[in-house]
């Protein structure tokens, strides 16, 4: 598991556990990723069972060419009786002579480097050279090196080593530009750009729609991180000279008003402009949370490592929604971005890591009224008649925002809902 920053110390008492793990690898990243920029291409490097992964999280047939593929390797590649670096050059050049629409391909290892004997890196710089125009990069996917979000975060901090470097030289001083780290579903970029336009602030989104369109990164950029799993790609932009603004992540109506008043208050916007800018939407989010707020207050809801989006979510269920937390687990916490949402969730055992063995005897032992998991996990826990939610519906769905508020506030509800009329 990757550390991409050094953490701020924390008071907290956090149980680390390093034992056996259940949770997706970093490929899975990719089936979001494709849909959010259109022009480029994830060609994965790995065996039958990342294709056959990759395939069946996507839900797409390979027959209606999407926009990844896996490069599979056989038997003769692993054992060194091919070249791989002769062979990959070939694959790449057919895909792009048969999808001359790519802009940007990225190369994804299934398992590091030792293990594929391929040494990724290289033979992006290597094909770049012979496909002038196509930018190709490379980034590892592989569930040795990485859990399931952080294959996003991996390849935005890729993206960002290529995207261009501004200066101030010659004593002109720059003007200060926002920029939203973080893959958002085209839905939520355009609220958040409409908000962001009527506190009359100009916004750019990391990703955009193309993977050409990158912005310049240097000591004029402000950026504010949609998710809390990006702490390699927020390193490569701090190291650029960009500024983070901290705030609360974006979920719910008073976790989304905090993040966007962090940009407001660091660019000087009126507060009387600013509130007059979210009263309705925040109004509107209110509204929606209180049709699920019955069903989850008092509630107790034990949260599995599984995305790292465990904390924020945490704090947007116990703050806004009444829910009582028995555990928050999470695969790694870095304490510096999860500084104020931290500060919000009050006195609440936090888990970094994993031992599933010994965290899943604390959820028999504490029978919580939901536990959200894994699908590994979720099966065995209804068997024994505990109430689960699917981790990965939490990425999968639109979920940030006032107006995907009532939205995320449902998905906790529904498990909840099943379980009182199936007991009828």
């Amino acid at each position: 598991m990757s550390v991409a920053a050094p953490l701020a110390p924390s008071a907290r008492a956090v149980l680390r556990e390093r034992g056996q793990r259940e949770v997706f690898c970093g490929l899975t990243g990719i089936v979001w990723l494709h849909r959010k920029m259109p022009d480029a291409f994830f060609l994965v490097v790995g065996s039958r069972t990342c294709a056959h992964l990759l395939q069946s999280a996507a839900g797409v047939m390979i027959f209606a060419e999407p926009r990844f593929a896996t490069a599979i390797m056989e038997e003769k590649d692993l054992a060194g009786l091919a070249d791989m670096n002769e062979e990959l050059d070939g694959v790449v050049t057919r895909l792009l002579e048969r999808r001359p629409e790519i802009r940007t391909l990225f190369l994804v290892g299934s398992c590091p480097s030792e293990v594929i004997k391929l040494d990724l890196p290289r033979a992006a710089q290597r094909l770049a050279a012979q496909h002038p125009g196509i930018r190709i990069l490379s980034y590892s996917g592989s569930g040795i090196e990485t859990t399931f979000t952080e294959g996003e975060d991996a390849c935005l901090a890729t993206l960002a080593r290529s995207a261009p470097v501004t200066s101030g030289g010659d004593g002109v001083a720059l003007i200060p530009e926002l920029l939203v780290v973080g893959a958002l579903p085209d839905i939520v970029e355009d609220q958040f750009e409409r908000l962001f336009a009527d506190m009359g602030l100009a916004v750019r989104f990391f990703p955009g729609r193309s993977s050409t369109d990158l912005p310049a990164i240097g000591s004029q950029t402000r950026f504010l991180l949609a998710q809390p799993f990006l702490g390699e790609t927020a390193a490569v932009l701090e190291d650029r000279g960009a500024l983070r603004l901290a705030a609360p992540f974006p979920f719910g109506a008073d976790g989304t008003a905090a993040w966007l008043q962090a940009a407001a208050d660091h660019f000087g916007v009126d507060p009387l402009t600013f509130r007059r800018a979210i009263a309705p939407a925040r109004e509107r989010a209110k509204r929606a949370l209180e049709r699920h707020r019955e069903q989850l207050q008092g509630k107790r809801i034990f949260f599995m490592p599984d995305s790292q989006l465990e904390v924020p979510l945490a704090r947007f269920l116990a703050s806004e929604c009444g829910v009582e937390l028995v555990e928050v687990g999470t695969p790694y916490l870095h304490a510096r971005h999860l500084a104020p949402e931290l500060a919000l969730l009050g006195d609440v055992q936090i888990s970094e890591g994993q031992d599933v063995d010994k965290q899943l005897d604390r959820v028999r032992a504490a029978r919580p009224d939901l536990t959200v998991c894994g699908l590994g996990l979720a099966n065995p826990l209804e068997g024994e008649g505990l109430t689960t939610k699917w981790a990965i519906e939490l990425v999968f769905t639109p979920i940030h925002g006032f107006e995907q508020a009532g939205d995320l506030a449902e998905l906790f509800a529904r498990p909840l809902r099943r379980r009182d009329l199936l007991r009828i």
